[in-house]
């Protein structure tokens, strides 16, 4: 099972002056091109003695100050964030033989932030919160289902469903960015971005960096 990747390639000369201007610019360019929930991404963390765990999960934004998911805080991910803050993003845009690799830190997001994004969830996706404890073992598929018709009884269609306070988002911080482009015979363009050190978490100060494929 081998593919040949496309010929276009990625030059430095391409590239924006910082990787979440570049990434917005392939992003928009994987959602034009029709790819199925080009938001998802492999999320990976690893607890306090370094074993790892990876899941997908859906991007919700970024801007310059990093990238936002949601999850349940006390979920495998969550409780290892909080013993580990480091965590890898994968993007996996197969159709366009691209990826994007984001390593960085994971912080919480401001509880209002997290509000105002809870309001915009469809109704069910509000109850799914509540009613799932996520990661946790479940005797059975009816008790998950009961759970959450009692939730459905208590807060009907059209009522508003406050945020779990065990729920919320994270931002990722980068650290280093890296844009992957397939090429031929495994020739494979990859430029990471790597903040300059002393730049602060935030700060817009970015080498750029060529890998061998």
């Amino acid at each position: 099972m081998r593919a040949h990747y496309r010929s276009e390639g990625l030059a430095e000369s391409d590239l924006a002056v910082s990787p979440y201007d570049q990434f917005a610019r392939w992003f928009k360019e994987a959602a034009v091109a029709g790819l199925h929930e080009p938001n998802a991404m492999v999320v990976s963390t690893a607890d306090a003695a370094g074993r790892p765990s990876s899941r997908t999960v859906l991007l919700k934004a970024f801007d310059s100050r990093g990238f936002v998911f949601f999850t349940n805080y006390t979920s495998r991910k969550g409780r290892e964030l909080a013993e580990n803050p480091y965590v890898s993003l994968l993007f996996p845009w197969h159709p366009l033989a691209r990826q994007v690799i984001v390593t960085g830190t994971a912080e919480r997001i401001g509880r209002d932030e997290t509000a105002a994004y809870f309001r915009t969830r469809p109704h069910g996706s509000q109850l799914g919160a509540w009613a799932s404890e996520q990661s946790a073992t479940v005797a059975s598929r009816a008790e998950l289902e009961r759970a959450y018709e009692q939730l459905a009884d208590r807060y009907p269609e059209g009522e508003q469903v406050p945020a779990p306070p065990h729920w919320g988002g994270y931002r990722v911080a980068a650290e280093a960015v890296e844009f992957w482009q397939g090429r031929h015979n495994r020739l494979h363009d990859r430029l990471r971005y790597v903040r300059e050190e002393g730049g602060g978490r935030r700060a817009g100060l970015w080498r750029v960096e060529r890998l061998a494929p």
